[in-house]
C-alpha cells in the first residue's frame, strides 16, 4: 500500500492545477450570458448556476487527468499524476463526487435544469473517456459549452428559443476549433489551420443582432486585438507559442459571452463577462489554463 501522499491529491496548489482553475471565468460569464440571452434569472439563481457548474467545470478537469495518466506519463510528465503529485484514485473520487454536487446543483434550480445537468454530465464523461483519437471530440466539448448555455437559460424559461439556442450553436463551434487546434499543443506548432474559421461562429450570430452600443464596440476591437495577437503566436510558433495562443482563445471564450449579452440590451452583463475575461488571463499567469 503506498503512504497517504500517495494516495491523495497532495495540496491545494496540484488541486487548482488538475482544475484548471484560471478558466473557471469563462465558465461564469457563459452562466451570465445564457441568463441574459433568455431574459435574465434571479441572481441567487444566477449564484447558483455558476457553483454549480463551476463544480462540473473541475469535476470534467479532473477526471480528463485521470482518463490521460498514461499518456501523460509519456507527452506530459510534469502533469500531477504521472508527476506523484496525486493519486488516480484520488482525482477519480473527487472528480466523480464534485460532477454528482453539479447536477445535483442544477435540479435545486428547477427540473428542466436538473435535467440539463444530467445532460450536461454525460457530455462530460463522453468527452473525457473518448477524446484521445476521436475526431469528432471536439464538438462534444463544444456541446458541453452549449449545455451551459441551456442550463443557465433553464433558471429563467422553460421554453428555449433561437435567441438563446443559436448562440449556444456558435459557441459549440467556437471551442470545437479551440479544441482542434490545442490538440497541437504538444507539438507547439499548429499543422492543420482549417478549425480555425470556426472561431469567428459566436462574432458573426452576434453581429447579427448587434445594436453597436459602446460596450459592443469595445467587445468587438478586444475580440480583434485576441484575434491578431493568436494569430501571430500561431504564425511564430516559438517554443510556448502554441499554448500561450490556446490561453488566450480560452479566455476570449468570454469576449463572445459579453457579444452576446449586448444583444439583449443588458450592458451591465455585457460588462460583467469582460470582467471575466480580464479575470482569466490574471488567474492563467498562476495557473496554466491547459
Amino acid at each position: 500500500m503506498g503512504s497517504l501522499a500517495t494516495r491523495r491529491v497532495s495540496g491545494w496548489r496540484t488541486a487548482l492545477k488538475l482544475g484548471r482553475v484560471s478558466n473557471l471565468p469563462t465558465i461564469w460569464s457563459n452562466v451570465i450570458a445564457g441568463s441574459a440571452l433568455a431574459g435574465g434569472a434571479p441572481i441567487h439563481w444566477l449564484l447558483m448556476m455558476a457553483v454549480a457548474i463551476s463544480a462540473m467545470y473541475v469535476a470534467g478537469m479532473f477526471l480528463n487527468d485521470a482518463f490521460d495518466r498514461n499518456i501523460d506519463a509519456r507527452e506530459r510528465p510534469e502533469r500531477p499524476i504521472p508527476s506523484g503529485e496525486a493519486s488516480a484514485d484520488a482525482v477519480i473520487v473527487v472528480g466523480a463526487s464534485l460532477l454528482v454536487v453539479g447536477v445535483v446543483g442544477l435540479a435545486t434550480v428547477n427540473d428542466h435544469a436538473g435535467l440539463v445537468g444530467l445532460a450536461l454530465a454525460g457530455a462530460i464523461l463522453l468527452y473525457d473517456w473518448q477524446h484521445k483519437g476521436n475526431p469528432f471530440a471536439p464538438f462534444v466539448m463544444g456541446l458541453c459549452r452549449a449545455l451551459v448555455y441551456i442550463a443557465a437559460a433553464s433558471a429563467a424559461v422553460t421554453t428555449l428559443s433561437p435567441t438563446v439556442l443559436l448562440p449556444a450553436a456558435a459557441m459549440l463551434l467556437y471551442v470545437a476549433g479551440l479544441t482542434y487546434t490545442a490538440r497541437q499543443e504538444n507539438l507547439d506548432r499548429v499543422t492543420n489551420l482549417w478549425p480555425l474559421p470556426l472561431l469567428a461562429a459566436p462574432a458573426a450570430v452576434a453581429l447579427a443582432g448587434s445594436d453597436f452600443s459602446p460596450v459592443a464596440i469595445v467587445s468587438y476591437i478586444a475580440l480583434a486585438a485576441c484575434a491578431l495577437r493568436v494569430g501571430q503566436l500561431l504564425k511564430r510558433r516559438q517554443s510556448g507559442d502554441v499554448s500561450r495562443a490556446v490561453g488566450l482563445m480560452i479566455a476570449a471564450i468570454s469576449i463572445n459571452d459579453a457579444l452576446f449579452a449586448t444583444t439583449t440590451g443588458m450592458d451591465y452583463a455585457a460588462i460583467a463577462c469582460l470582467a471575466c475575461f480580464i479575470l482569466t488571463l490574471i488567474f492563467q499567469r498562476y495557473v496554466p489554463a491547459s
